[in-house]
């Protein structure tokens, strides 16, 4: 397989063909001769490490350079798959699963994996070869977290000091007496708070854990899918989900536009106590305020939450941030060093154009963001329209980096997995 591949490679280029294929990156990696459909900067190639393996949300890569994927839900029995290139050539030749739970989380850190289900946390002790050693017993390390369905997807990453944070979103959109019900007064104080709406705080080494067992990290967060760690400023980074209705709730106060694009899908940097204001306010990119939520009185206009963040980062609304990972590797040219990345899933509610389907990159200098964010891969969806997210062919979910610096991504519609690599120089 792998002579052919190099084959074909070769008549490719002799025909002027397949111009991103005949580009290898340092790690001998060749992209897809369509660059597996993506739009990337220039220098930078794409290849499809598998496909159809299921809704995969989030992803990890241990040192060996084998895929852990996370599955919404388990197909044969497995909500875990790991992918493996026995032969080199950057694409899965050999696929294993284990784990008959669906979820979203899963992280590597200190010869361990941790994975989620929708309301617990499990960790798997990795052998001297980066695998799992004992798949069908994992050590429960959370347990009983709060699953309503809405906004229950548990998203982990974890520090250096033995902590992990868990997302555990609101079962709301803006907490509301009548959830998502027109005219409906928000609830002051919001009862959610308690034990959804935030970040969450535990041992990585603990058994069993539910909420006496840990802290709430940070409140005021409506729904976080994608946190990381950043390694920089040693500070715990999340993308919130904005809620949802402004112009469908009070058309006399938000025009049809202005409820597409707003409130702003949000990054804040956290430390503990932090609150973002969720469900008082919502962050305005266009006026660069928070503004107090039309059910707790606001107009469009009045400003609120004076003790609470503003974001470091405001992207438009609706377009579904899906997971964030800060780049350490070396393979990308150096303004990406330390920067952010940040899949975006697209969302229900940016009719009649839906948006998002991309990667985003942020650059960053000291743990500060330096510079205006930009698309960095685009073309998951497929079709130059989409009227609605099942309308697009890939949803870009997870984000992990590989050993070499390749930057992966996963879809959770059609269950591709991508590699980024850079081929080119600086």
């Amino acid at each position: 397989m792998a002579n052919q591949l190099k084959s074909n490679w070769f008549l490719a280029c002799a025909l002027g063909l397949a111009v991103a294929s005949c580009n290898q990156g340092g790690n001998g990696i060749e992209g897809d001769a369509d660059n597996a459909g993506l739009t990337l900067p220039d220098g930078f190639v794409a290849l499809k490490v598998a496909d159809s393996i299921g809704s995969a949300r989030h992803i990890a890569v241990n040192a060996n350079g084998d895929i852990f994927i996370k599955l919404q839900r388990p197909v044969n029995g497995e909500g875990i798959i790991m992918l493996s290139d026995a032969d080199g050539d950057g694409r899965a030749d050999e696929q294993t699963g284990f784990g008959d739970y669906g979820g979203t989380g899963i992280f590597l850190k200190d010869n361990y994996l941790y994975a989620s289900s929708n309301s617990e946390v499990f960790r798997y002790a990795l052998d001297g070869s980066g695998r799992v050693a004992n798949p069908i017993a994992p050590d429960t390390i959370i347990t009983g977290l709060i699953d309503r369905r809405q906004h229950n997807s548990k998203s982990i990453a974890l520090d250096d000091a033995g902590n992990i944070y868990v997302n555990i979103g609101a079962y709301s959109n803006v907490c509301q007496e009548k959830d998502r019900t027109p005219g409906s007064p928000g609830m002051q104080p919001c009862p959610i708070l308690d034990s959804a709406g935030g970040i969450w705080q535990f041992r990585a080494d603990g058994i069993r854990q539910s909420y006496g067992d840990g802290e709430r990290y940070a409140t005021g967060l409506r729904n976080v899918v994608g946190l990381d760690w950043n390694q920089q400023t040693g500070a715990l980074f999340v993308m919130q989900h904005g809620r949802d209705n402004l112009h469908d709730f009070y058309p006399d106060l938000y025009d049809p536009e202005v409820g597409i694009d707003l409130p702003s899908e949000a990054m804040y940097r956290l430390s503990k106590g932090a609150d973002a204001g969720w469900p008082y306010v919502y962050y305005d990119h266009h006026q660069k305020k928070k503004i107090v939520n039309p059910e707790y009185g606001g107009d469009g206009k009045q400003e609120g939450g004076a003790d609470v963040l503003d974001p470091v980062v405001a992207f438009p609304g609706h377009i579904g941030p899906n997971d964030l990972l800060f780049y350490t590797g070396d393979l990308f040219p150096a303004r990406y060093k330390n920067g952010a990345f940040v899949a975006f899933h697209g969302s229900w509610n940016r009719a009649p154009k839906q948006q998002g389907y991309m990667v985003a990159f942020v650059p960053f200098e000291n743990g500060q963001p330096n510079g205006d964010w930009e698309v960095f891969a685009d073309g998951f969806a497929g079709v130059d329209s989409v009227a609605a997210p099942r309308d697009a062919q890939h949803r870009p979910c997870g984000l992990a980096q590989g050993p070499d610096g390749s930057l992966y991504v996963s879809d959770d519609e059609n269950g591709t997995i991508y590699r980024i690599v850079y081929t080119g120089k600086e």
